[in-house]
Order: structure tokens, then sequence, then C-alpha cells
């Protein structure tokens, strides 16, 4: 082997051990969303804590996402927290003025395996393109847990957060309904 195609493999190794760090947190599959548009939100959790198995997982509606149902899940039981909203949204003629806050999904998902945990929800037509929404993850093991509640503060990247939440960038609404 040549040194070339050593170092190429080399950097290639490297490349792939740095994408599976960076999914190994709570991620989002899809992080683009248009303001006004109902969006899918699919929480993926890669690993438990600390080899430990998954347990729990809650997770925290945003302001500005509202009339959010989650998917139940096969062995899992599911609890919603209600509350209000800052502000009232208009939901095709109806006034909601609170709504789900929070999800939890509480089951057994073994450390060795991977999982995804889906809801859906409205985004405000209001939120300006560029917005970013974070969505926190909490998912608890046996004593154990791992907090995806890190949002980047002013000048900081997501990038530099140990534990950071999973994010939506809002873009400009779509034509039509």
């Amino acid at each position: 082997m040549t040194t070339i195609t050593r170092t190429l493999a080399l950097a290639a190794v490297l490349a792939v051990g740095a994408t599976g760090l960076a999914e190994a947190h709570a991620t989002l599959e899809v992080k683009e969303a248009a303001a006004g548009s109902t969006y899918k939100a699919v929480v993926r959790v890669g690993h438990g804590c600390g080899g430990k198995a998954t347990l729990k997982l809650r997770v925290q509606i945003p302001e500005g996402l509202y009339n959010v149902k989650p998917m139940p899940k096969a062995g899992w039981t599911l609890d919603l927290a209600k509350g209000a909203y800052a502000k009232a949204y208009d939901n095709h003629g109806t006034q909601l003025t609170e709504g789900v806050r929070e999800i939890t999904w509480t089951g057994d998902l073994p450390d060795a395996y991977y999982d995804e945990f889906v809801f859906r929800g409205t985004i405000d037509k209001t939120i300006a393109p560029g917005t970013v929404l974070y969505i926190p993850v909490v998912q608890e093991c046996d004593g154990a847990a791992e907090r995806w509640i890190e949002v980047p503060k002013d000048g900081q990247s997501a990038d530099d957060l140990e534990s950071p939440a999973p994010a939506l960038t809002v873009t400009a609404p779509k034509g039509g309904h």
C-alpha cells in the first residue's frame, strides 16, 4: 500500500468515525420546514445512557410549534403534558390557546438498538425564515440520563455544545395551502 493510499484510507476511517460521533446525539431526521406547514418530527435515538437501556424519552415542544400529536409506539406508553401557549394560534379558523407542551414515551430500548420517536405539529406561519426552533430531549435510563437540551447562546455554534438540543430551522412559507 502506498503512503497516499494509506493516508486516504486513514482519512476515510476518521471521517466515518467523526460522523458516528456526530450522530451519537438525539437528532431530527428532517432539520428544515416551512413556516405555516405541518411538520413531521422524527427524533432519532442512537444509543442508551452509558450502556444502559433507554426507559423513557421526554420531548419538550417549543413555542411556535402547535397542534402537536405524537405517534404511539408498540410496547411503549405515551403521556402528554398540556399547557398554555404564549399566544393563540389560528388552526383553520379555530383559535388554539393551549396544547401539548411535552411528550413522554416510556418503554424499553436496549443500548444495542436504535429507534425513532415521531410526532407532528404545525409551525406558526408568522415565524421568520431562518429562525431555529430547539426541541429539547431528555433520555432516561436506569439511574442515568442523557439531556440533549443545550441551546447556543449569542455567537455560539451548536457544534460547540456537548449536548445540543435537536434544531429545526424554519424556512419561508410555501405558496398555497
